[in-house]
């Protein structure tokens, strides 16, 4: 690929990289560090060398518009119930073999961009959809940076909160910028091995741990961790009790953790799906280590669904997957029953969004 194959109408400079020498510069983005020859794209495949500098090609384009319940992120804590506006690009920095959106993430096709917008008529669509928030999702943003911090920008200009659904993958100076423009994170912890990241995701856990630990001492952005359990590969009843502790240990036992079911797909076929036991074995680890709201994902489980009052025991918000059964929460975001304060970002009512899914189109 030359540097005119790349649509300039669509490319951005931008900031974290270097140049090595005469003939590669090197992106400072994620740790994976590319150096990349003239019309060289990075492994996450958006971002590239073009005439000696690394730019963003795909600027103002995505992978396709919805709105999503914000339980689908997932986001327990964050404005339950309500509408998010939901979009992605192509590519990822990270090579999970197990991918559960490979068609998007992994992606080396400009046509995977099929739809415009800029970050103005996002921040303007999301307000006319009645979104409480946007959520850059399906790929990992941390990729779009850029971009993803315009539309977040302009989207606080209209009260819009703005989520980050990201596997974290992320070098310390970008990730001050962007985390600086972010409400809300769900942070995928793919396991608690280098063995794993290594070998599963083509990454390391460390860089992963170090954003979690900076978004908690360092920010105010609201944090859930999304663990995707794969029988044989990160399932383990020690990795479990050896996460969970880690997360009450350095992040506190208010950070909600979702345990999700894995299913066949992409490079893992010869896999099983998660059995449900796991899942729920898994939540009582993390319960029983002290993390005070821990799910079940993926699967029908009311229980494991549901958010229970730390101090009394009562289900305060009830959910039947993406719907919600029950709420037992004052205008406060205080336990109706006790009194005791739930952990979370909540308004005086919740939303009413419930499970539906609605497609958008931005152009044409």
């Amino acid at each position: 690929m030359t540097e005119s194959d790349f649509n300039s109408d669509f490319s951005v400079s931008t900031r974290y990289w270097h140049a090595i020498d005469k003939e590669r510069v090197q992106c400072d983005l994620c740790p994976r560090y590319c150096k990349l020859k003239p019309g060289q794209r990075g492994l996450c495949f958006i971002r590239a060398n073009i005439n000696n500098a690394i730019v963003l090609t795909s600027y103002g384009r995505s992978s396709g518009f919805c709105v999503d319940p914000i339980e689908k992120k997932p986001l327990n804590h964050f404005l339950p119930g309500t509408p998010v506006f939901s979009f992605g690009t192509a590519g990822c920095n990270l090579s999970c073999k197990f991918c559960q959106n490979w068609d998007i993430s992994k992606s080396r096709e400009i046509d995977t961009l099929a739809d415009n917008a800029s970050p103005l008529q996002i921040a303007n669509k999301a307000a006319e959809l009645g979104c409480r928030s946007v959520a850059f999702t399906y790929n990992d943003p941390v990729i779009f940076h850029e971009y993803a911090i315009e539309v977040a920008k302009a989207c606080h200009q209209q009260d819009i909160k703005t989520v980050a659904v990201t596997a974290g993958y992320i070098c310390p100076e970008p990730r001050v910028e962007f985390f600086h423009h972010m409400d809300a994170a769900n942070v995928d912890l793919k396991a608690f091995s280098e063995d794993f990241y290594v070998h599963m995701t083509g990454s390391h856990l460390q860089p992963v741990l170090d954003t979690l630990i900076y978004l908690k001492q360092k920010t105010d952005v609201w944090v859930e961790l999304t663990t995707l359990l794969i029988p044989g590969k990160n399932d383990s009843a020690e990795e479990v009790d050896a996460m969970t502790r880690w997360v009450v240990n350095n992040l506190g036992t208010e950070v909600p953790m979702h345990f999700t079911s894995y299913h066949p797909d992409y490079k893992v076929l010869d896999i099983p799906s998660t059995p449900f036991q796991t899942l729920t074995a898994a939540r009582d680890i993390a319960v029983k280590n002290g993390i005070r709201y821990a799910y079940t994902g993926n699967v029908h489980d009311k229980k494991g669904e549901s958010t229970y009052c730390h101090s009394c025991g009562e289900v305060v918000i009830g959910r039947d997957w993406y719907v919600l059964s029950e709420w037992n929460l004052n205008a406060a975001g205080e336990c109706r029953n006790c009194g005791t304060r739930c952990s979370g970002v909540f308004e005086s009512a919740p939303g009413t969004w419930g499970a539906k899914r609605l497609p958008v189109r931005m152009a044409g």
